[in-house]
C-alpha cells in the first residue's frame, strides 16, 4: 500500500519537477511512511516524473518504486496489491526480475502483453507507467476501483496523485468549487462518477485506464472491464451455487493474506466481516480481530461479536479482540476526517470506520474486511423493496400483506416508482428533493444530476434488482463505501483488503439467479451468502440467520441537542460559520438544525432530519478546510 503521484511538464525545468514532486510525496507520507523516491525521465521536449511513499508490506527489502526496466526504459508505479502476482510471474519465465514483489510483475506483463496485461490482474491497484517508445502515459485503476486516482490537466502540464491534496499543491490548479455537483452531492450524499466536487479535479473510472499522449499532450479513457449482470446462469441448483460459493470465497480471503507483515480483521456483528474473520483465521489462526460499539443498545453490536468468537472458540483460540465505543464525543474528529476525505461524504460510518481503522493501525498495517458484500449480492434493504416491487402484481394477497408488513415503506414506493433505473435507484434515499436544494443552495438544479458518466453498463435486459446491483457497484460502492474506506485506512497507515471484491466472486454473483441473491418467502437478504457460511460451518444458525444492522451511528440522538455537540460543531449549526462561508442559505440550515429529533429514528432509518443536517455539518466543514485554510498533510 503506498501513495503514487507524478507529473508531465513542458515548461518546468527538472529541479522543478523534482522540488513539486517531493512536496506531493510528503503531502501524501500516511500512505507510505516507511519511505518516499522520486524519479525523472526525461521525453522529447519535456519531463516525467513519478513518485511513491511506501508502506512496506510486501516485499520488504527490494520493493521500492519507480520500478525501471533497462531494455526499453519502461517504468511504473503503483499503489494497492496485485494478489495473484506469484501465479503470474510464473508465465514470465524469460523476464530477469530484480524485486520479489507484485509490481515488477505488472511492469513486465504489460512488455509482454500490452493493455490487456489489466485483464490477468486480481488486486486492488492504481498506477502508472511510462511507455516511451510508444510516447505515451497510462493511468490504471482496478475493476472496482478500490484505490484512487485523481489527475488533472493544467496549463499544459499532465499531473496525477493518489489524493487531492497533493494534485492540487504539485499542479497549483485554482481551487474551485465545481458548482453542477453540489446538488449531487445533496442529493447522494457523494459524489459519483469521474468528477469531483472541486473543478478541474477528476478521476480514473475504475475498471479504466488513461492514456495521455506524451506528443499530442492530449489523453483518453478507456473501459477494460464492465460489471455485467445480464448473462444469468438459469440451470444452478443451490448447494452448486453454495459449493462454488465458498470455493471463490475461501480462495479470496487466502490471496488476501499473501504478506510479508501480519494481517488483522475488522469484524462487527454482520455475517460477512464475521465469515472473513473465521475463514482467515483457519489460514492464520493468531489473528487479531477489531471492532467498534456505541453506548446506545440498538446500535452497538459488540456483544453480538463477543458471542460469535465465544461460539467458535476453536476457530479463535489464539485470536484476540479489541474493541473501543464510539461515543457523542467523537464528533470532534470530524475536522481531521474531512481532512482525510477531500471528497465530501455525509454518512455515518465515517466515525466507527475512523475509530477501528485508529485501533487496528497502531498495532498493524493489514486488514481484511467484509466490505463489498451487500454491494454485489444484495444485502441492502433497499434490494429487498425493489425485488418486491418487481414482481408485486404476480404474488399472491398473503405474500403481498406479509411483504407490507415487513417493508412499510414499499407502498409509497409502488405509487411513484420511476420508470428511469438511475432515478428509481436513489428513489428511497435521496437525501433532499429537487426544490429543498434549489432553495439551499440559491441555483436551480438542472437536468444534469445523474452524472452520465457514472451509469453501469446495463442492456436493459438485467432484471430489476440486478439493475439496482449494477447501479450500486458503479455508484455508491466505487465513491462512497471504497473511498470512504481506503482515506480512513490510509489516514492510519492501514491497508484494507476486500475479499468480497475479488472479480471472480463478483462475476459469479452477477450469474446467480436473482432469488439466490434476494429470497422474498424467506425474507432473507444475501441469500447465497447466509447460505453457504452454515452449509460449511462459518457461521452457527443463528448468526448466518441475523438480518443485516447498518453500520452507522446514532445522529438523531446526537444531534437532537446541538448545544452538547463538540465546538465546531457548534459553530456550524448554532454560529455564524455558514452564513460567513456563503454558499449555504444559513436561514434553510438553521430551521433543519431544529427539525431534528430522533423520535422513531433507528439505524434502518434510510432519510432523517438528522441525515440532512450531517450533510450540511460536513460540506462546511469540507469548505472550510480545503477553501478557508491552508492545505496541510494529516
Amino acid at each position: 500500500m503506498c501513495g503514487i503521484y507524478g507529473m508531465v511538464s513542458y515548461k518546468f525545468s527538472p529541479e522543478e519537477i523534482h522540488h513539486r514532486l517531493e512536496i506531493m510525496g510528503k503531502m501524501q507520507r500516511h500512505r507510505g511512511p516507511d519511505d518516499q523516491k522520486e524519479v525523472l525521465y526525461p521525453i522529447p521536449c519535456g519531463t516525467v516524473g513519478l513518485g511513491l511513499v511506501r508502506l512496506a508490506i510486501l516485499d520488504l527489502e527490494t520493493g521500492m518504486q519507480p520500478i525501471h526496466c533497462g531494455s526499453d526504459n519502461t517504468a511504473i508505479v503503483c499503489n494497492g496489491q496485485i494478489y495473484n502476482y506469484i501465479e503470474l510471474r510464473e508465465k514470465l519465465n524469460p523476464e530477469v526480475f530484480y524485486t520479489r514483489g507484485d509490481i515488477e510483475v505488472a511492469l513486465h506483463l504489460y512488455r509482454s502483453k500490452g493493455l490487456d496485461f489489466l485483464n490477468d490482474l486480481n488486486g486492488m491497484y492504481a498506477g502508472a507507467i511510462l511507455d516511451p517508445v510508444r510516447s505515451q502515459l497510462i493511468l490504471f485503476r482496478d475493476r472496482f476501483g478500490i484505490k484512487p486516482l485523481y489527475y488533472t490537466n493544467h496549463e499544459g502540464d499532465f499531473v496525477f496523485s493518489s489524493e487531492i491534496k497533493p494534485l492540487i499543491v504539485g499542479s497549483a490548479v485554482k481551487k474551485e468549487i465545481n458548482q453542477p455537483r453540489l446538488a449531487t452531492y445533496f442529493t447522494y450524499r457523494y459524489i459519483p462518477g469521474g468528477e469531483t466536487l472541486f473543478k478541474n479535479i477528476r478521476k480514473v473510472p475504475p475498471g479504466s485506464y488513461l492514456i495521455f499522449d506524451l506528443i499530442r499532450r492530449e489523453h483518453r479513457i478507456c473501459r477494460y472491464w464492465e460489471y455485467r449482470l445480464d448473462s444469468i446462469n438459469h440451470h444452478i441448483t443451490l448447494d452448486e451455487a453454495a459449493e462454488r460459493f465458498h470455493h471463490l470465497f475461501r480462495d479470496a480471503v487466502k490471496l488476501r493474506l499473501r504478506s510479508d507483515v501480519e494481517v488483522g480483521s475488522l469484524i462487527s456483528g454482520g455475517i460477512d466481516s464475521s465469515a472473513v474473520s473465521v475463514q482467515a483465521a483457519e489460514f492464520q489462526p493468531s489473528m487479531r480481530l477489531f471492532s467498534i460499539g456505541f453506548e446506545e443498545a440498538k446500535y452497538n453490536e459488540i456483544d453480538h461479536v463477543k458471542t460469535f468468537i465465544k461460539n467458535k472458540k476453536n476457530t479463535f483460540s489464539l485470536s484476540k479482540l479489541y474493541t473501543k465505543n464510539c461515543c457523542k464525543e467523537e464528533l470532534a474528529r470530524l475536522p481531521d476526517i474531512v481532512r482525510s476525505l477531500e471528497e465530501p461524504i455525509s454518512l455515518g460510518t465515517l466515525l466507527p470506520t475512523d475509530m477501528v481503522c485508529e485501533m487496528a493501525g497502531r498495532q498493524l498495517k493489514v486488514v481484511l474486511t467484509g466490505e463489498g458484500a451487500d454491494e454485489i449480492f444484495g444485502g441492502y434493504r433497499k434490494f429487498m423493496i425493489e425485488s418486491a416491487a418487481s414482481c408485486f402484481p404476480d404474488l399472491s394477497e398473503n405474500m403481498k400483506k406479509k411483504i407490507l408488513d415487513a417493508y412499510p415503506e414499499l407502498k409509497l414506493y409502488l405509487a411513484n416508482r420511476s420508470h428511469d433505473p438511475a432515478k428509481r435507484y436513489i428513489q428511497n434515499e435521496a437525501l433532499f428533493a429537487e426544490d429543498e436544494i434549489s432553495r439551499m443552495i440559491g441555483a436551480e438544479i438542472g437536468d444534469n444530476l445523474f452524472p452520465k458518466d457514472a451509469y453501469p453498463f446495463l442492456t436493459g435486459k438485467e432484471d430489476p434488482l440486478n439493475a439496482a446491483i449494477g447501479f450500486e457497484s458503479r455508484f455508491r460502492l466505487a465513491d462512497y463505501v471504497i473511498l470512504r474506506l481506503d482515506r480512513l485506512s490510509m489516514r492510519h497507515s492501514l491497508e484494507a483488503r476486500t475479499p468480497f471484491l475479488d472479480y471472480r466472486l463478483a462475476e459469479f454473483a452477477a450469474s446467480l439467479p436473482v432469488r439466490f441473491k434476494v429470497n422474498l418467502e424467506l425474507d432473507r437478504e444475501k441469500f447465497i451468502c447466509s447460505y453457504a457460511y452454515k452449509k460449511y460451518g462459518m457461521l452457527d444458525d443463528a448468526t448466518a440467520r441475523r438480518k443485516k444492522q447498518p453500520f452507522t451511528i446514532p445522529l438523531a440522538d446526537w444531534l437532537s441537542y446541538p448545544e452538547t455537540l463538540p465546538e465546531i460543531l457548534q459553530e456550524i449549526l448554532l454560529g455564524d460559520m455558514i452564513r460567513q462561508q456563503g454558499i449555504i442559505d444559513p436561514d434553510v440550515a438553521k430551521k433543519l438544525v431544529y427539525e431534528v429529533s430522533a423520535y422513531g429514528v433507528g439505524p434502518e432509518t434510510l432519510v432523517s432530519k438528522a441525515d440532512q443536517v450531517f450533510s450540511l455539518i460536513i460540506f462546511s466543514l469540507w469548505y472550510q478546510v480545503f477553501f478557508c485554510e491552508p492545505l496541510v498533510s494529516v
